[in-house]
């Protein structure tokens, strides 16, 4: 968070799926215990989307007692698997290893000791741990969070009998900002929280 200064940006690169979840979490039972008669712990989601859904898998993974629902948009799941697949390939490399490690004069695949260190940073590393229905919303003209990502998280969760959902956005980019598309991705997550929470 900006909120934070230069030295909470700095902070985070190399230690992402880890700092960023602690402060989720912090932030999240910090919240619940300062207005315990007015918020419930029972009844706790997650939403995000690209970074913020990459959050959302993250905490249910990690976390699987305290979010009970989760609603991703274009989230990433499993850096190893987005590296040569996106146009932020950097951030991959980045946000697993820290600044200084990522060459920006060539383009090169990752090493086979890297692809694991990319896999332990990925909510995927967690996914046989998470309990809460996900939703999870895909543009499928997006560059940036490639829809695979989304749906390896999807059809993972389908296949451990996770109740969830796939919404589909042809024409949307990473945004989901159609004016339709963004109503229905929303309307949907209202719902899906209605009905889980």
């Amino acid at each position: 968070s900006s909120g934070f200064g230069q030295d909470g940006i700095e902070s985070l690169p190399g230690r992402c799926g880890s700092l960023d979840v602690k402060d989720v979490v912090h932030a999240t039972e910090t919240t619940l215990e300062s207005y315990p008669s007015v918020l419930d712990s029972n009844r706790v989601g997650i939403c995000g989307g690209s970074h913020g859904g990459y959050l959302a898998g993250h905490c249910t993974g990690q976390y699987p007692k305290l979010f009970k629902v989760s609603a991703m948009r274009n989230p990433v799941t499993n850096i190893a698997s987005m590296v040569t697949a996106t146009d932020i390939m950097d951030w991959c490399y980045i946000e697993t290893f820290g600044v200084g490690q990522y060459d920006w004069s060539k383009f090169r695949g990752p090493k086979k000791e890297e692809i694991g260190y990319m896999w332990d940073a990925s909510p995927i590393a967690h996914v046989e741990k998470v309990r809460a229905p996900t939703l999870v919303a895909l543009g499928m003209s997006d560059k940036r969070v490639p829809p695979s990502q989304g749906l390896e998280f999807y059809h993972t969760l389908r296949s451990m009998g996770i109740k969830t959902k796939l919404l589909v956005y042809e024409k949307d980019d990473h945004a989901i900002d159609c004016v339709q598309s963004e109503a229905d991705h929303w309307l949907n997550i209202k719902l899906w929280f209605d009905e889980h929470l």
